[in-house]
């Protein structure tokens, strides 16, 4: 359940993708942020890294057996390893992909740090019930997986600012699927005393477990699907779904929360002048739009003090007035002129239907 609850969560960012340009359009390049602060990103994986031992370890106190100790030391032990193991294959092969791109070594600690978040979500579906060796494999498969899944986005040009879909929809899945492959058949009798089956390298002719993860995996798949994409192609219909192009220029710091950006000051001199003259765009549009509200605002104001007014006014004239008006000469006139005219009217429909009459 925990695995698939970061499947749902890839599968909802998947279904909320926003292409960051038209596919049409290659003057918008792909340019990585560099906003956020290396202390803080660092602090949020180790607070993640620590909270995932309650999350993984600290459900397997909800099992009704009396191995559910041995149950969780594993399972805090394969939680460790696949993150180490997700962090050291994302910084290593970024770096040589890297220096074999550039000719220059870099080690990148963003997909360090992302690698480590994969390798836990990997690890999720079966942690408990995994042998050691197989919580490494799975969290090095994890952080290829995961530069994989960013390069992939990118060439597709869909926008995943935080990467949730690498880390939690791709990563999920194969940590589904790993469970269906390294489960030790005698970890899962602790819990399931009738189960006869294991993952598939440990009886490759019975694929029964595989078997249940793939369906899982089409289920949550088919489920998620059906549900979202109506609902975020609502929101794209309404224009809901993103920013615009001018607000995501300058900075959803200043159009979304009327802060100020978190973009440190460029060395190229006509970076700032463009960013500048976004800037001052972006403030004269929702300058024009505060006035445009305010005139709005005013107009419905207006007429409802008008309507106000003439209710009074109406409600204050007598009714005898009323009465005198209407027994007027001029009144009684214009009541015998509808009167002939719908006569004349009545006539000519008879004589439209039946011909003409005395």
């Amino acid at each position: 359940d925990e695995a698939f609850n970061c499947e749902k969560c890839g599968m909802i960012s998947f279904c909320n993708f926003s292409h960051f340009a038209n596919q049409t359009d290659q003057s918008v390049k792909y340019q990585p942020s560099h906003v956020q602060t290396t202390t803080l990103k660092v602090l949020g994986t180790l607070i993640l890294w620590f909270g995932w031992y309650g999350f993984s370890t600290g459900s397997t106190y909800f099992i009704t057996t009396t191995r559910k100790a041995f149950l969780a030391q594993n399972a805090a032990v394969n939680t460790t390893l696949a993150a180490a193991g997700g962090t050291m294959t994302s910084l290593l092969v970024n770096a040589w992909l890297v220096e074999r791109h550039t000719g220059e070594t870099e080690f990148n600690l963003s997909d360090a740090l992302f690698g480590c978040l994969s390798g836990l979500v990997s690890i999720t579906n079966g942690c408990a019930y995994v042998d050691s060796w197989a919580a490494f494999i799975i969290g090095m498969v994890s952080g290829i997986i995961y530069l994989g899944g960013t390069k992939l986005l990118v060439k597709a040009r869909i926008d995943d600012a935080v990467d949730a879909i690498p880390t939690h929809m791709f990563c999920g899945l194969w940590g589904t699927v790993a469970v269906g492959l390294f489960a030790v058949p005698d970890y899962l009798r602790m819990t399931h005393e009738d189960i006869e089956y294991g993952g598939w390298f440990y009886n490759v002719d019975n694929g029964r477990l595989l078997g249940c993860q793939m369906i899982g995996i089409l289920f949550v798949v088919g489920w998620v699907s059906a549900f979202m994409l109506p609902f975020f192609g609502l929101l794209h219909y309404l224009g809901w779904l993103r920013a615009d192009r001018l607000e995501e220029i300058v900075g959803l710091d200043i159009s979304y929360h009327g802060g100020i950006s978190g973009r440190t000051q460029s060395d190229d001199n006509d970076d700032d002048a463009s960013r500048q003259e976004h800037l001052d765009a972006y403030f004269e549009r929702k300058r024009l739009r505060r006035e445009s509200s305010r005139n709005n605002l005013r107009r419905r104001v207006i007429d409802r003090l008008t309507d106000s007014l003439h209710r009074q006014d109406v409600s204050m004239i007598p009714s005898e007035s009323n009465e005198n008006i209407n027994n007027t000469p001029a009144a009684s006139e214009e009541v015998g002129r509808d009167s002939v005219i719908s006569s004349e009217d009545t006539w000519q429909s008879n004589a439209d239907v039946g011909g003409n009459h005395p």
